[in-house]
Protein backbone atom coordinates (compact mmCIF):
# COMPACT_ATOMS: atom_id res chain seq x y z
CA UNK A 1 0.00 0.00 0.00
CA UNK A 2 1.37 3.41 -0.97
CA UNK A 3 1.84 5.93 1.85
CA UNK A 4 -0.75 8.70 1.83
CA UNK A 5 0.73 12.16 2.43
CA UNK A 6 -0.89 13.85 5.46
CA UNK A 7 -3.10 10.79 5.99
CA UNK A 8 -5.97 11.49 8.34
CA UNK A 9 -5.29 15.21 8.72
CA UNK A 10 -7.53 18.15 7.93
CA UNK A 11 -6.07 20.99 5.88
CA UNK A 12 -5.53 22.81 9.18
CA UNK A 13 -3.60 19.82 10.52
CA UNK A 14 -6.07 19.05 13.30
CA UNK A 15 -5.70 15.58 14.80
CA UNK A 16 -8.74 14.11 16.58
CA UNK A 17 -7.29 10.71 17.47
CA UNK A 18 -3.79 9.29 17.78
CA UNK A 19 -3.47 5.53 17.45
CA UNK A 20 -0.28 4.39 19.17
CA UNK A 21 1.07 0.91 18.45
CA UNK A 22 3.92 -0.48 20.54
CA UNK A 23 6.38 -2.39 18.39
CA UNK A 24 9.35 -4.71 18.84
CA UNK A 25 10.18 -6.86 15.80
CA UNK A 26 6.61 -6.98 14.49
CA UNK A 27 7.40 -7.14 10.74
CA UNK A 28 5.13 -10.16 10.23
CA UNK A 29 2.00 -8.40 11.52
CA UNK A 30 2.64 -4.66 11.61
CA UNK A 31 1.55 -3.94 8.04
CA UNK A 32 -1.91 -5.41 8.53
CA UNK A 33 -2.32 -3.59 11.86
CA UNK A 34 -1.44 -0.23 10.31
CA UNK A 35 -3.73 -0.96 7.36
CA UNK A 36 -6.65 -1.81 9.67
CA UNK A 37 -6.09 1.40 11.62
CA UNK A 38 -5.99 3.43 8.39
CA UNK A 39 -9.18 1.77 7.19
CA UNK A 40 -10.97 2.49 10.48
CA UNK A 41 -9.96 6.16 10.41
CA UNK A 42 -11.08 6.48 6.79
CA UNK A 43 -14.33 4.53 7.27
CA UNK A 44 -15.39 6.61 10.27
CA UNK A 45 -14.09 9.87 8.81
CA UNK A 46 -11.84 10.48 11.79
CA UNK A 47 -8.94 12.89 11.44
CA UNK A 48 -6.21 10.84 13.03
CA UNK A 49 -2.64 9.71 12.98
CA UNK A 50 -0.92 6.39 13.46
CA UNK A 51 2.19 6.35 15.63
CA UNK A 52 4.39 3.27 15.89
CA UNK A 53 6.41 3.33 19.11
CA UNK A 54 9.43 1.24 18.15
CA UNK A 55 11.33 -0.36 21.00
CA UNK A 56 14.53 -1.17 19.08
CA UNK A 57 13.31 -3.48 16.32
CA UNK A 58 16.02 -5.26 14.37
CA UNK A 59 13.70 -6.46 11.60
CA UNK A 60 11.90 -4.40 8.92
CA UNK A 61 9.19 -3.09 11.27
CA UNK A 62 10.33 0.52 11.09
CA UNK A 63 10.57 0.51 7.28
CA UNK A 64 7.13 -1.09 6.92
CA UNK A 65 5.50 1.48 9.20
CA UNK A 66 7.15 4.42 7.45
CA UNK A 67 6.25 3.13 3.96
CA UNK A 68 2.62 2.88 5.07
CA UNK A 69 2.58 6.48 6.26
CA UNK A 70 2.75 5.88 10.01
CA UNK A 71 4.91 8.12 12.17
CA UNK A 72 7.65 6.10 13.87
CA UNK A 73 9.18 7.17 17.16
CA UNK A 74 12.02 5.46 19.00
CA UNK A 75 11.30 4.34 22.55
CA UNK A 76 14.46 3.81 24.57
CA UNK A 77 12.99 2.07 27.64
CA UNK A 78 12.71 -1.66 26.94
CA UNK A 79 9.47 -3.60 27.40
CA UNK A 80 5.77 -2.99 26.94
CA UNK A 81 4.42 -0.74 29.68
CA UNK A 82 7.83 0.23 31.05
CA UNK A 83 7.74 3.37 33.16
Amino acid sequence: MKAEPNFGRTPEGTIEVSIVMPCLNEADTLGICVQKAQNALREHRINGEIIVADNGSTDASRVIAEKMGAQVIAVQAKGYGTR
